[in-house]
């Protein structure tokens, strides 16, 4: 009963929670001080105050902590699990119906509008890491990496993550 509990605990602030993390942490509250009574409130703005130090959102920090306090480590899975269901409820809605109408001329034109929106937006973000890069590490550096992470995935197709993990490697030992 407790699982289901932990649940409901972070399911319904997940989906009255407009707003993200921030939003549905007076929602949070009023689940696990008021209705269950798993922490005071000094005990929840102490935790608050510890998950806002950490990185990362703060609402599943939150149903990480107070699901493992309460239900162990499958407690911690079920109220992380509890945060993010709304989204992935409403994401894989969305995709059955965008999946449903890929033909429509409407879902058609809509993808060819957005096609050169999101180039543009990688493009900006591939100038900024670029230009981020060239800041902190130097343009030789930044072209070492760039010119064997392109030789490792294109030509010997290194999976990209194994790349991401050797240049990590390479900047920590070479320019940390």
């Amino acid at each position: 009963m407790i699982y289901v509990q932990i649940f409901l605990a972070f399911f319904i602030p997940g989906i009255l929670g407009y707003g993200g993390g921030p939003a549905s942490i007076p929602l949070v509250e009023n689940e696990v001080v008021d209705h269950y009574g798993w922490l005071t409130t000094n005990e929840f703005s102490e935790m608050l105050a510890m998950g806002n130090a950490l990185p990362g959102p703060i609402a599943t920090k939150m149903a990480g902590y107070i699901g493992y306090e309460q239900g162990g480590i499958l407690g911690a899975i079920v109220g992380v699990f509890a945060t993010v269901a709304p989204s992935l409820i409403l994401m894989i809605t969305l995709l059955g119906l965008l999946m449903k109408y890929k033909e429509s001329p409407r879902v058609k034109r809509m993808t060819t509008y957005i096609r050169p929106v999101i180039a543009v937006l990688l493009g900006i973000m591939t100038y900024d890491f670029l230009f981020t890069a060239y800041e902190g590490a130097g343009i030789w550096q930044t072209l070492f990496i760039g010119l064997v992470s392109f030789f490792l995935m294109e030509r010997l197709k290194v999976h990209p993550a194994y790349v991401i993990a050797g240049a990590l490697v390479y900047g920590g030992l070479v320019l940390g």
